[in-house]
């Protein structure tokens, strides 16, 4: 389906000039410059734009600000390995989607008891962020339309696999993952499942998402819901 294109460095903001060290500045900026990436969605009808909160969402709020196209977010959350939480397993998203590492659950010698008690685990907070992040509306449509869907960076992309699959269970007509930075392996992995890939650095050795923003502070819950609401008054 994808057919990822983008450069192995990292491309230049719309002012046309790089960062300190090739770095996004925030991500405010790296929306920016994703925006700039997606301009034949500008006023679509049929367009919409999803965040995966929490970092994702200021990411996703300047594309959808530029492009005129309406924000809301798809929750899905991380299955960490029960000794180092950091490490994904796998992910879960809406409509109880589960995608595993069976890889990483063989090399660590995971149980199944194991596994079911951090996927409870996990599926309560995404039931919790659900309910406190939407402050009671309904889901955006998704059936048929053209979803970008926006992180704020990818490592392994077990939680950017798991909404994708959500969204085509969903009936997505088409999905766009836009993302400022990945590992260029993860970058084609994603790029098979998608209609189109938009990622503006693949930086090697990759280190994490955040090694790649000069500012890459936490987003906590009240943004989140200060930006949807703005989108849903």
């Amino acid at each position: 389906m994808g057919n990822p294109s983008s450069p192995l460095f990292p491309c230049p903001n719309m002012a046309g000039e790089f960062h300190m060290e090739g770095k996004f500045k925030d991500r405010v900026d790296a929306g920016k410059q994703l925006a700039g990436e997606l301009e034949q969605y500008q006023g679509k009808e049929d367009a919409i734009v999803l965040a995966l909160p929490r970092g994702g969402l200021p990411v996703a709020h300047e594309i959808a600000s530029h492009l005129q196209l309406p924000l809301d977010i798809i929750i899905v959350r991380k299955l960490g390995t029960p000794r180092n939480p950091e490490v994904a397993m796998g992910a879960i998203g809406p409509h109880r989607v589960t995608l595993w590492n069976e890889d990483i659950i063989h090399q660590l010698g995971i149980t199944e008891d194991q596994k079911d008690r951090v996927r409870q685990s996990e599926m309560e907070e995404l039931q919790r962020r659900q309910n406190k992040y939407r402050q009671g509306r309904e889901d955006i449509e998704v059936e048929g339309k053209t979803v970008i869907l926006v992180d704020d960076g990818v490592a392994t992309g077990a939680t950017m696999k798991a909404a994708i699959q959500a969204l085509k269970k969903l009936n997505a007509g088409k999905i766009i993952a836009a993302i400022p930075t990945a590992p260029a392996d993860t970058y084609r992995e994603i790029g098979t499942m998608v209609d189109q890939i938009k990622c503006l650095m693949k930086p090697t050795p990759f280190f994490a998402v955040g090694a790649w923003y000069n500012n890459f502070s936490q987003v906590n819950d009240g943004e989140v819901i200060d930006i949807l609401s703005s989108y849903h008054e």
